[in-house]
């Protein structure tokens, strides 16, 4: 399963919070730090996601929502 970060990125803002917000609230020291992530360039790990999903309101029996669901 691939990381679905259109997704992850579509629930930080419908949550308001900003890219900078994210950053301060998982402890990053810029901005840029979390983008690269949101935006594909630095692999999110799993003990990442799961305080992303923490942050945005969903526990880790819900990340399955920011996964993208392969069809054949």
């Amino acid at each position: 399963m691939q990381l679905d970060l259109c997704r992850l990125r579509a629930e930080r803002v419908a949550k308001g919070l900003t890219q900078d917000k994210m950053a301060h609230l998982l402890g990053m020291k810029s901005r840029s730090a979390y983008a690269k992530r949101e935006c594909g360039i630095v692999p999110i790990g799993a003990d990442e996601l799961g305080k992303i999903a923490c942050i945005l309101g969903y526990d880790k029996n819900q990340l399955g929502i920011f996964f993208k669901q392969n069809v054949h």
